[in-house]
């Protein structure tokens, strides 16, 4: 649901904000945002105003994850996220920090890296004319020609993505098939009880194909990619301490996010059933259940591996599985991230993420 990707004020937190406020939500982000902008209910997505920036709001990122296959039948997933996170609430370039992270994932290996800038020096940014957002070399741009924005097209409906790190590159481009999905209320998600919310959307339609570049050498790939924007403020409650998050390619078109914020007595649940056509069901914290099965020791940390993800009103009951189970992003302030498969009542892959847990 990608409330996951506020990471990134992680770093902000530990640079500027006293421990006295890490423990206001998982990191700091059920803390107050005192002269920032808050969500609001009822106002409409613009496209392609919001693919852009929002710093007039505290956080925000750009997140892509894909699950791929080789000819020989190989399964990898792919990961690449820029966060941008606000200092002060000025809406000036150099208040602005950037991370990036990048992953690339087999059955044997995950590989990861990691890139920091701070706004205002050309680092990292997002434009609109034409759509570019990157931090460094990395790079997700838009393909689509001049002619085509000018007939409507989507900035996002064609992209070419790029990440590199130590032991890894990939260099891919995506074509949607499909609209842009809005993620609770027509855009509007809520993330607690207490009502603390986002904006958020999604492009869950994507194929994707490229190159791999692996300590193993190269390989030619193909799958299916989830792209998903969001930005806020303080999307947390005080007392959300973590969340798990999980976005689904079903093999009949249809997709799935659904998403689960723990904290002592600040849980909540929620997620978006999307028709093969586009259609989003919004799913509130009675319409499914995700339950962790087995779990795993991964870097030191007790984790879930295995879940059941139930959403009865779509006969939809599946067990996850994870290709690796050390899925482990080890970086600045780490979480878990991999691709999954699941079988039961449907079968099918996607991403987890797993934040939060000790």
């Amino acid at each position: 649901m990608n409330v996951r990707a506020c990471l990134l004020l992680l770093l902000v937190s530990a640079a500027v904000l006293p421990a006295s406020t890490w423990a206001q939500g998982f990191a700091g982000l059920g803390s107050q945002a005192e002269g920032f902008a808050v969500p609001e209910r009822g106002v409409p997505l613009v496209f392609p105003r919001d693919h852009g920036a929002h710093p007039d709001y505290r956080i925000e990122w750009w997140y892509l994850t894909a699950n791929l296959r080789s000819a020989d039948g190989r399964s990898f997933g792919l990961q690449w996220t820029l966060f941008r996170s606000a200092l002060t609430p000025d809406g000036k370039e150099a208040s602005q920090i950037w991370m990036g992270h990048a992953a690339a994932t087999s059955a044997e290996r995950h590989l990861v890296a990691e890139r920091l800038a701070r706004g205002g020096t050309g680092q990292a940014g997002v434009t609109l004319a034409p759509f570019s957002a990157w931090i460094d070399d990395w790079k997700m741009e838009s393909r689509v020609s001049a002619e085509a924005l000018a007939a409507g097209a989507d900035p996002l409906s064609s992209l070419a993505l790029g990440a590199s790190g130590k032991d890894f590159r990939y260099s891919m481009e995506l074509e949607a098939r499909g609209a842009l999905v809005p993620q609770g209320d027509r855009g509007y998600s809520v993330k607690s009880a207490e009502g603390q919310a986002s904006y958020y959307y999604s492009q869950p339609f994507y194929t994707i194909s490229g190159t791999l570049v692996l300590p193993e050498g190269e390989v030619a790939v193909t799958g299916e990619a989830w792209l998903d924007r969001e930005w806020s403020s303080q999307p947390l409650s005080a007392g959300q301490t973590g969340w798990d998050w999980f976005s689904l390619h079903l093999g009949s078109g249809e997709k799935l996010m659904a998403f689960r914020l723990r904290g002592d007595g600040h849980g909540y649940m929620s997620g978006t059933w999307i028709s093969a056509d586009g259609r989003p069901t919004p799913l509130g914290p009675s319409d499914l259940a995700v339950t962790p099965l087995d779990t795993a020791s991964v870097a030191g940390h007790v984790l879930p591996v295995r879940w059941r993800v139930e959403v009865p009103g779509h006969d939809f009951d599946v067990t996850t599985a994870a290709l690796n189970v050390d899925a482990w992003m080890a970086v600045s302030f780490p979480y878990w991230e991999g691709p999954i498969r699941f079988s039961g009542s449907h079968e099918g892959q996607g991403y987890l993420e797993m934040t939060g847990y000790r």
